[in-house]
């Protein structure tokens, strides 16, 4: 099991409250992380990743209430669909409501959520206290980092801090549902 320090969770989501930008183990890769309400820390890791906006993000939570702000107040089923298997590896597309951030969007009227099972990232949400982006710690279109010495070298100063931790499945992405259809859109 992934575990960090009490003092390295505080250290990491005062980095995350202060605008940074943190890299850490996920389930299956090791990823970035921002606090998805600041546009500032979010264009970060889009500079660090060279990611088109216009892909959208996965926003993250420790706990559903986190997320629920960005969906449709209309999408009860959808909503309901998601909750019912988190905690998990399972990314929900859910439909945004009309003023979710467009950086966390892409332009869509969809969001990415998460309620990750992931016990360090599960820990980092919950110790920062609100949602967050998680995406793969890689510049776009090259392979996802395996550990923190590659984090580093691969994005020196443009992460903030490395909380560490190990991946429980390495190298395999989590699956992305349509929470109003069901359908997997990726892995499964």
């Amino acid at each position: 099991m992934s575990t960090a320090s009490p003092h390295r969770l505080r250290r990491a989501a005062s980095t995350l409250a202060a605008g940074g930008v943190v890299a850490h183990a996920t389930a299956g890769v090791w990823g970035l992380a921002a606090d998805a309400l600041n546009a500032q820390a979010v264009f970060r890791v889009l500079a660090a990743k060279q990611r088109d906006a216009a892909r959208g993000l996965i926003v993250i939570a420790d706990d559903p209430a986190h997320l629920s702000p960005f969906i449709k107040p209309s999408a009860t089923a959808a909503w309901q669909r998601a909750v019912e298997s988190w905690p998990s590896a399972t990314t929900w597309l859910l439909p945004a409501r009309a003023d979710a951030p467009w950086w966390l969007t892409g332009g869509r009227d969809t969001i990415a959520l998460r309620e990750p099972a992931h016990a360090l990232t599960r820990a980092l949400t919950a110790e920062f206290g609100g949602a967050l982006i998680s995406t793969s710690a890689n510049v776009s279109g090259r392979p996802p980092v395996r550990s923190a010495w590659s984090a580093r070298r691969q994005f020196g100063h443009q992460i903030d801090f490395v909380l560490g931790g190990e991946c429980d499945t390495p190298g395999r992405p989590s699956t992305i549902r349509d929470a109003v259809t069901g359908e997997t859109l990726r892995g499964g």
